[in-house]
This record gives C-alpha cells, sequence and structure tokens, in this order.
C-alpha cells in the first residue's frame, strides 16, 4: 500500500514538474506565453489522466482551478467553459438514467434483452456491442450509452458479478462503450464532432457531404472495427464461467412477476422515446443539451423522480471529469496553442499527401484521449484546412482524416462520453482498459488509412483534387 501511495505521489510530482518546465522554457516564435502554459498543462493533465494519480474528477478540478491560477485566462472565463453544453447533455443523460432505474423501467428491458441472447454469455457481449452501434446510427453516441447503461448496470447486478475483479463485468461494460464509439462514426447523428466538420466543410469550402455519402464512407470501417473489437475484447477479457442459462432462466421468472408496464414506467419509456425523437430530428436547432434538460423536467413534474433519487444514481465524478476535459480544449484552442503545436508538427511544404492525412489522423486520436472529441476536431479542422491545400488533399478526405479518427477513442474515459459512462460503472480501472484500449486504437488508424487509400477511390471520394 505504502509502494502504491509513493507511486501516485512521485507521478503527481512528475506532472506538475512537466508543466513548469514546459511554462519557464523560452516561448518558441509564433507562440504566446498563454498558449505554451495551456500546452504544459495539457501535458500535465494527460499524464495524470493516463497514470490515475489523482481521481479522474479531482484532474478535472484541478484544470480548472490552474487555468485562471496559471494566467491562460481570465478566470470568469476558465468557470464559464465548464459550463459547456455537453457537461449538462451528459447530466441530462445521466438523470434520464435515473429514472429509467428508479421506476424499474430498465430493470425489466434488461430482462428483455438477456432473454434474447440466452445462447451464451459470449453471444449476449456481442448483442450489446452491435445493439449499440445499430443506435448510434439513428441518434448520438451519448444517448445510446446513456439509454443503455441502467441496462447492462441491471444484466451486471443480476449475474451477481463483482465490480473490478470480474472479467465479465468489464466486458458488459466495455462493449456498450466501444459499440456506442464505432457506431458513432457511421452517421452525422453519432456525435456533435460530425455536424460540426460538416458545417466548417460547407463554411470553407463550400461543399458538403451527404448523409448517406457519410454512411457509405463510413460503414465499411465500423463493420471491420465491430469484428476487430469482438476480438479484442474476448482476448484480454477471458469470461470467467458463469451458468447464464441458469440466470436467465432465474430473470424470466422474475420477469413474470413484475407483471405489466406499470404508469410510471410508461411515462418514463415515452418521455425517453420522446427525448430520442428530439435528438434525432431537432437537436440541431435546440441542441442536444436543451433537449435533454427540458426532458428531466418533465421527469420532475410528471413526479416520476425525486431529487434524492438523483443524488443516489447519478455519478457526479464523471461531471467534473468531463468538465474539466471541455475546459481544457477550449483553452488550447483560445490561447491557439493546440493550433501552434499542430502547425510546427505538420507545416513541412514536402508532406506528401498521405504522410498528411496519417498524421492529422494519428494526432486526432492522440489528443483526443486527453479532450473530448468536439474539441478535437474545433482544434484540427483548421489547421487541416490551412495546410492541406498545400497538398493538394480534397476537403473531404480532410474532414473525414479529422472527424473519424477523433471519434474512435477506446483508452481513457475521457474523450467520449461512452467511456466516461462506462467507467462510472466502477466495473473496470484506467489500467484494464490501456493496453487493448491502445491495440484498438493503432488498428483503428491502420484500417482508416487503407479504407482511405483502397476504398474510398472506389465511390467517388479522390484522395487529392
Amino acid at each position: 500500500m505504502k509502494k502504491l501511495v509513493s507511486k501516485k505521489v512521485l507521478f503527481v510530482i512528475i506532472a506538475f514538474l512537466l508543466f513548469l518546465i514546459i511554462t519557464f522554457l523560452p516561448t518558441p516564435s509564433g507562440l504566446t506565453l498563454e498558449g505554451q502554459k495551456a500546452l504544459g498543462l495539457f501535458v500535465m493533465a494527460s499524464m495524470l489522466w493516463f497514470t490515475n494519480a489523482l481521481p479522474l474528477p479531482v484532474t478535472g478540478l484541478l484544470i480548472i482551478a490552474l487555468i485562471p491560477l496559471a494566467g491562460i485566462l481570465e478566470a470568469s472565463e476558465a468557470f464559464a467553459l465548464f459550463g459547456n453544453s455537453a457537461v449538462f447533455f451528459i447530466l441530462g443523460a445521466l438523470i434520464l438514467a435515473a429514472a429509467m432505474m428508479k421506476t424499474g423501467l430498465s430493470r425489466r428491458l434488461s430482462l428483455m434483452m438477456i432473454s434474447k441472447f440466452q445462447d451464451s454469455p459470449r453471444k449476449l457481449i456481442v448483442g450489446i456491442l452491435v445493439t449499440c452501434a445499430l443506435f448510434s446510427f439513428i441518434m448520438p453516441e451519448h444517448a445510446v450509452a446513456a439509454i443503455m447503461f441502467p441496462v447492462v448496470m441491471v444484466i451486471a447486478n443480476n449475474l451477481d458479478i463483482e465490480p473490478q475483479k470480474s472479467n465479465y463485468g468489464k466486458l458488459l461494460f466495455l462493449s456498450m462503450a466501444w459499440g456506442a464509439i464505432i457506431g458513432g462514426i457511421g452517421t452525422f447523428l453519432g456525435g456533435a464532432r460530425n455536424p460540426l466538420a460538416i458545417a466548417f466543410l460547407k463554411d470553407n469550402a463550400g461543399i458538403s457531404i451527404g448523409f448517406f455519402e457519410w454512411f457509405l464512407a463510413t460503414f465499411p470501417l465500423v463493420v471491420i472495427l465491430l469484428l476487430i473489437a469482438v476480438y479484442i475484447l474476448f482476448k484480454f477479457f477471458k469470461p470467467e464461467p458463469l451458468n447464464i442459462s441458469q440466470a436467465i432462466l432465474g430473470l424470466q421468472d422474475e420477469l413474470k412477476k413484475i407483471g405489466k408496464f406499470t404508469i410510471p414506467e410508461k411515462k418514463v419509456a415515452f418521455i425517453v422515446a420522446l427525448t430520442v425523437i428530439c435528438w434525432v430530428f431537432v437537436s440541431g436547432r435546440l441542441g442536444l443539451a436543451v433537449i435533454a434538460l427540458l426532458s428531466t423536467c418533465f421527469l420532475f413534474i410528471l413526479n416520476l423522480i425525486k431529487w434524492e433519487d438523483v443524488e443516489s444514481y447519478v455519478n457526479w465524478g464523471v461531471i467534473l471529469m468531463y468538465g474539466g476535459a471541455i475546459s481544457l480544449g477550449a483553452a488550447l484552442a483560445h490561447t491557439k496553442g493546440a493550433e501552434w503545436l499542430m502547425t510546427w508538427l505538420l507545416d513541412n511544404s514536402h508532406i506528401s499527401p498521405l504522410l498528411f492525412i496519417a498524421l492529422i489522423a494519428l494526432i486526432a486520436k492522440i489528443i483526443t484521449e486527453g479532450i473530448s472529441n468536439t474539441a478535437a476536431v474545433a482544434i484540427l479542422l483548421p489547421i487541416a484546412f490551412a495546410i492541406g491545400p498545400q497538398a493538394h488533399i480534397n476537403p473531404k478526405v480532410l474532414v473525414f482524416a479529422v472527424a473519424i479518427p477523433s471519434g474512435l477513442t477506446f483508452m481513457l474515459p475521457i474523450g467520449t462520453p461512452p467511456s466516461a459512462i462506462a467507467y462510472s460503472s466502477g466495473y473496470y480501472m484506467i489500467k484494464d482498459i490501456l493496453k487493448p484500449g491502445l491495440i484498438m486504437n493503432i488498428l483503428a488508424w491502420l484500417l482508416f488509412l487503407i479504407i482511405g487509400l483502397v476504398y474510398w477511390p472506389l465511390i467517388g471520394i479522390d484522395i487529392l483534387n
């Protein structure tokens, strides 16, 4: 225990030293002092998140405190960043999940779902993975994870598996997260970064990508990644022997005991369904967060949930962690620190188109492990459009090279809400996911490049203009 504590303290000290070293180095040409400090904070936060030397929410709070303390941004601006709409979207989504659990709706749905996969424990995992991926075609991956989370949680509880010690427990929640993440790149509806990228393309290049064109370009990547995910998950987390048939029989008996849908269940189901429909069709005008928060208000108006229930079911640490990540990404963007770094890395007049695409995609994947994927798109797309034309790269390919890899993050629960929501279950630790997540990241990056080179020209998307 002493060694563990000492190791964590050492990581914290090293992280702070890196921040100080980067901050007090001579400021390079073209980089502001505030941008230099923001880069130092990014390095420090990334190390703390990777090593889990501090609890993830505490690192989020530390970021919020250091942004004004280090003079990166004014205090009022730094704290305003924490109020990003993505934070409130996650809050609303988690409250919706709390209502599903409180009324028993999630329990009923989980029992019904388990009964469809009664052949083996492995088929259940594959079922969760594929279901989440398909749902992410028609709704934001955030929403899929929020809706599926209570269902998977009840499955875990009914199978009587121990958090952090059961490989099957890890498989349940990782399959939920990875399915939503992989499916989230399939259409515009999978995440906020996709419409953000399309809007940027329209504003800067005067062209657009159609819904079907996006789907056609990404579908092979989704299918192959799902197959790879199945292999990686079972390779690293061999499920312990489970008598799932007996568990399913017991759960089916329990489903009979709870009887017909209750009125509170029907009301929550209606609100959730209406919320999903609004996310799909009107989120462009109203915003995901506004819809989520209005839905939660109706839960209280109809007396379907009490605030005490929210306090019990919602993991507030996830919100603090994600808020800190969004604030860090915004600070990097506002101070131009990330733009300077990416330009310094990529601004080479002799760079080949393929190498540029490979580098921008790799950087998108790397920084998304430390900041939200939407922030990554907001940071990298302006750089891609500033440098890409020098290599005569198709603007559509630039959008794909940033938006798709930034959505495929499989390691830390920082860059994407499905990972954050899955991690909040407590069924796995950061160290459990580092190696398999790294392998998935590398394979996803390589597969993206292969699809771009081999498949896209066949459907009329050429790399060069």
